[in-house]
């Protein structure tokens, strides 16, 4: 037991004595290999180089001599803890005897395996002993470093140095090819050394060059930081190539940082919060304006190993990149559903908001319907009866409910008229409104224009028993339908179940040759349209034996006829073109005498029996007209009508200023507050909002 003692120390001391003499070995040709031996050694032994002539020490000049001392202090420096790190196998060395002392064989290899080994520690230390080399008996201790490139000063790769000693044994330090731990992890003046794999820091002086050791804790603490130092001789290695390498590192490290920090926003991690915040400020002031690696403070890599161990600490307690986007996945998934909900909640709030009357529309009507009411009768008569049957004047329809809207449509339209005179307005509305449209226009006459109001209660004719929509919306199907909800679908457009569709004012455009039975033409406008232009040419255009004049909305891919027809119905499939071109209602030019002659309410009837189910299309006027006009509808010009100022804000100004009748059509109407206001005001310009009745129900632009 003892002799293996003695032998390991032994083994220890030869170590001590290769620190010193291999960078004489390693340097023998240059000055500086020596510049530091007493002068007996100089005298009593020549260095041979294979590279250079021998050298004589009394031929060194003194200015050589002293760079010779500062730079060999580093080289001995650095070998000496290479060599030193050694030690820290001395249980293994003394295990080695022991087990020789026994009689064990001499050939095993004599391994220390640290208890957790990580990537840090592959290139760890290998002490191997066979049958000729034994230790602390001239056996070859040989130290295998793990790393890349080659040192100039080091010589060649792979070359293997002896030094002579003075008891006549040999020590060889084997340097793998591989080898270049100065510029592997480091440059001498970042002061950076590879131990068998494991990193010291540290900038040795003459007296440390005697004495100085790396310490245990010292060691520790290098390992613990293995990852935020390992960041940093990556940037040291590229910085032998490219100029900004360490900038890179640092922009790198930045941008993680940066990622970090919006989670542990979402998820309350203020600790890590501020730690990061505060690594990324000192480095931040450390990266400066720096464009290249030179700009950048000498203290730099510390602040990066610092920046890389948080980085380290965050990684450890955030979640995988599986598990974070497994999270975002789910929070998209709710965000889509939740983002669905609130469509279907606006769509539906937007119909109950296009189907209210605001409170001084409300007001407005009341307070005409008590002003006729106290109006003397003799009073409540229009003027120019005569006009209003006459066929070579032009005729307007209008059916609505509406007072103000009504007055806009009318207002516009004379306006713009070169001959207000020869224009005559027919407007129908129901019971309730009756009394507060006529006295609207007789409190507002139009000159010399003629005008007509009528109760749609006063068309006797117009009954379930000769039209087939008023039957269907007096069913019982229809009124639970719409008051009770009990056959609503879940997926149905809440549009269609709009109580409008219940009043038989939107189907009386299929009644015109019933309505007007001395007309041969009617222009017909609906109560959301604006006349910005003469509408008499519209007279002078010849339809060509159709029956409807209309604008086409080919452009528009939701007026094409599989938009509003079902056509997984064969009888649809059958008669009708899925792409035919549809066509806006809003202003049409009727001929009442083709209609006449062509039957065309006979077939509107027809088309509404076989719907009675709403098989073929749903609620609405626009499908019915597309099925009862296909193929006797003549287009117009598309400067005539500018549709989508209801719903569309992004129609062309260019195309609005041109149009002829600019429409509202849509939810989005210029008297309702969530009309567009970009609009508003082509409608606003034919509003007279000083009126007194206006004024007094607080109705204003």
């Amino acid at each position: 037991m003892l002799r293996g003692r003695r032998r390991c120390r032994g083994a220890v001391l030869l170590l001590l004595l290769a620190s010193v003499l291999a960078p004489l070995v390693l340097y023998g040709g240059s000055p500086v290999s020596v510049a530091l031996l007493p002068d007996s050694t100089v005298a009593s032994a020549a260095f041979d180089r294979e590279d250079a002539p021998n050298l004589v020490w009394p031929q060194i000049a003194a200015s050589e001599v002293s760079l010779a001392k500062d730079l060999t202090i580093e080289r001995l420096g650095e070998h000496k803890n290479r060599v030193l790190s050694a030690t820290d196998h001395l249980q293994a060395v003394e295990a080695a005897s022991r087990s020789r002392a026994s009689g064990k064989p001499d050939a095993s290899v004599l391994r220390e395996e640290p208890r957790s080994r990580n990537a840090d520690e592959e290139d760890a230390p290998v002490v191997e002993g066979n049958d000729r080399a034994r230790l602390g008996q001239g056996g070859v201790i040989r130290e295998v470093v793990g790393s890349e490139g080659s040192a100039g000063r080091f010589g060649e790769a792979g070359d293997t140095k002896e030094a002579t000693l003075q008891n006549g044994k040999e020590v060889g330090i084997k340097l793998s090819r591989s080898i270049d731990a100065e510029h592997k992890y480091g440059s001498d003046e970042a002061g950076e050394n590879i131990i068998s794999g494991t990193r010291a820091t540290g900038n040795l002086t003459s007296s440390e060059n005697r004495d100085a050791t790396m310490s245990r804790e010292q060691q520790t603490r290098v390992n613990n930081s293995s990852s935020a130092r390992r960041a940093t001789n990556r940037s040291a290695s590229h910085s032998t190539t490219s100029p900004d390498a360490t900038i890179r590192i640092i922009k790198d490290q930045l941008t993680r940082a940066k990622t970090y920090l919006g989670f542990f926003a979402s998820r309350g991690n203020h600790g890590f919060s501020r730690e990061l915040r505060a690594r990324m400020r000192d480095i931040q002031r450390a990266l400066g304006d720096a464009t290249s690696d030179r700009q950048l403070p000498q203290n730099v890599h510390s602040k990066i190993r610092a920046m890389e161990q948080t980085l380290v600490k965050v990684r450890k307690i955030h979640d995988s990149c599986s598990g974070a986007v497994n999270r975002l996945r789910a929070v998209l998934h709710s965000t889509e559903q939740q983002l669905e909900s609130n469509k279907r909640q606006s769509n539906y709030l937007a119909q109950v908001a296009a189907k209210s009357l605001p409170k001084g529309l409300h007001c407005l009507t009341l307070r005409l319907t008590n002003e006729y009411y106290l109006t003397n009768s003799k009073d409540k008569d229009f003027p120019y009866a005569e006009k209003l049957e006459d066929p070579k004047l032009y005729h307007y329809a209008l059916f609505s409910d509406n007072v103000l809207a009504a007055a806009v449509v009318v207002n516009s339209t004379l306006v713009h008229a070169k001959k207000p005179e020869n224009h005559v307005f027919h407007i129908v509305t129901d019971r309730l409104n009756y009394a507060a449209m006529k006295m609207w226009f007789l409190a507002n006459p139009l000159g010399k224009s003629a005008i007509q109001v009528q109760n749609i209660e006063e068309f006797t004719w117009l009954n379930s028993s000769y039209s087939p929509v008023l039957k269907q919306l007096e069913s019982r199907f229809m009124i639970d339908y719409y008051f009770r909800n009990g056959h609503a679908r879940p997926n149905e457009n809440p549009k269609f179940r709009n109580p409008k569709y219940l009043s038989i004012l939107n189907h009386l455009r299929f009644y015109l040759p019933e309505i007007f039975p001395k007309l041969s033409k009617v222009l017909f406008l609906d109560d959301d349209t604006v006349v910005q232009r003469d509408l008499t040419p519209l007279w002078l255009v010849d339809l060509k034996g159709k029956v409807n004049g209309a604008v086409e909305t080919c452009r528009e891919t939701f007026h094409r006829f599989d938009k509003y027809l079902n056509f997984t119905n064969p009888l649809i499939a059958k008669n009708f073109d899925p792409h035919g071109c549809g066509w806006a209602y809003g202003m049409n030019m009727f001929d009442l005498s083709e209609w006449r002659k062509q039957n065309i309410t006979e077939v509107y009837h027809t088309w509404q029996k076989l719907n009675e189910n709403r098989l073929l299309w749903k609620l609405g006027t626009l499908p019915a007209g597309l099925v009862t006009f296909w193929n006797r509808t003549f287009p117009l010009d598309r400067s005539w009508h500018q549709l989508g100022l209801g719903y569309n804000p992004n129609v062309n100004e260019k195309d609005i200023r041109r149009a002829a009748v600019i429409h509202y059509n849509g939810n989005l109407k210029p008297w309702l507050e969530i009309g567009l206001p970009k609009y508003r005001k082509y409608w606003s310009a034919h509003v007279d909002f000083d009126q007194v009745f206006l004024r007094e129900c607080n109705v204003n632009p």
